[in-house]
């Protein structure tokens, strides 16, 4: 193997190197830095929310009691569509606003260790 040979193979793998950083660093943008669930949990939770009278997204976020609550408060508002249908929308935009809030409450606790 002559010399140039030798430099020519190191300076292919420091592209490799290089390279990999680079695909780490946009998946690391993608992802928000706390994975790819992290990165759809708000997406999901806002998808199983939409799904009328049951409300998912909340117990999807552990938040069981607030689900309960609102099914029980539904029952009165059915009586008047216009205020049901507001408390669905609420629902939907609050079960992704309570994901996105774990995602970020883990991802400060995972980058303190």
């Amino acid at each position: 193997m002559t010399k140039t040979e030798f430099v020519m193979n190191k300076s292919e793998s420091g592209k490799v190197v290089k390279a990999f950083k680079v695909l780490k660093q946009i998946w690391t943008e993608m992802t928000l830095g706390v994975g790819f669930w992290g990165a759809l949990r708000p997406l999901f939770a806002a998808i199983i929310a939409a799904i009328p009278f049951l409300f998912l997204g909340q117990h999807f976020n552990s938040r069981h009691r607030k689900g309960m609550d609102w099914a029980l408060l539904q029952i009165p508002l059915a009586l008047t569509v216009v205020l049901w249908f507001v408390l669905w929308v609420f629902s939907i935009y609050d079960a992704w606003r309570d994901a996105t809030k774990l995602v970020s409450q883990k991802s400060i606790q995972g980058s303190q260790i």
